[in-house]
């Protein structure tokens, strides 16, 4: 990463901020009970890894990235042939995904969103089930956003988890950001999530310690499956 690069973030600017910077010290979400995980920022940084082409592959466009962070996904999607559109919050991941090539806009996967139920692929990879803390009111809007027969592809916790909680992003030191809503699922609760939306889970991967699930509306002919491609 280039110094011009690492100055378009801020760490006070907002709770997300301090989860984007590209440094050598590890960054870490703290749970409200106090538990620490550190995140794999340096991977959102990178070319996508083997784990992420598992999902490449099985993209079909327009995809939509939501919580794109540094856009390695849509930008990757792009350089396939395969239109991509990253949507965050955070201006700065916005800012960083342009900047490298990507398709990104400011905005909240729960504001008005351009394609809506027209999106062949929505992604929602690297922890962002968590996004708003409430995966089910997070996976009913996404449901509201693929076409009839599009698919959205979820990367879900490896443990069998169902966890509603506030945390925050905070460095080696235990200084961070403001605490937002969030939230943990694992497959099982993913499922139970899903059925109660009218969702079905078509297919199931795992790929390192990454567990993935691509769920499609029931009674949809998709089944949103490896491609191939890539």
């Amino acid at each position: 990463m280039t110094t011009d690069e690492e100055e378009l973030y801020d760490a006070g600017e907002d709770p997300y901020a301090l989860a984007l910077s590209l440094g050598d010290e590890p960054v870490y979400l703290r749970l409200d009970d106090r538990r620490r995980i550190r995140m794999p920022v340096r991977r959102w940084h990178e070319q996508p890894t083997a784990a992420d082409r598992t999902v490449l592959e099985r993209c079909t466009g327009p995809v939509l990235d939501i919580g794109c962070g540094p856009g390695r996904m849509c930008r990757a999607l792009l350089r396939r042939g395969v239109f991509a559109l990253g949507v965050d919050i955070t201006p700065r991941a916005v800012a960083l995904t342009t900047a490298l090539g990507g398709l990104a806009l400011h905005r909240s996967v729960f504001d008005r969103l351009p394609a809506e139920r027209g999106w062949r692929t929505v992604l929602l990879i690297d922890g962002n089930i968590g996004i708003g803390g409430d995966p089910h009111g997070l996976l009913r809007r996404c449901g509201d956003l693929i076409a009839p027969t599009g698919c959205l592809v979820v990367e879900v916790d490896p443990h069998d988890v169902e966890e509603q909680c506030s945390a925050r992003f905070e460095d080696v030191r235990g200084k961070g950001g403001p605490s937002f809503p969030w939230a943990r699922l694992g497959r099982p609760a993913l499922h139970r999530t899903a059925a109660g939306l009218a969702l079905t889970v078509t297919d199931q991967w795992t790929s390192g310690d990454r567990c993935f699930a691509a769920l499609v509306h029931q009674g949809s002919s998709s089944e949103c499956r490896d491609s191939g491609r890539g």
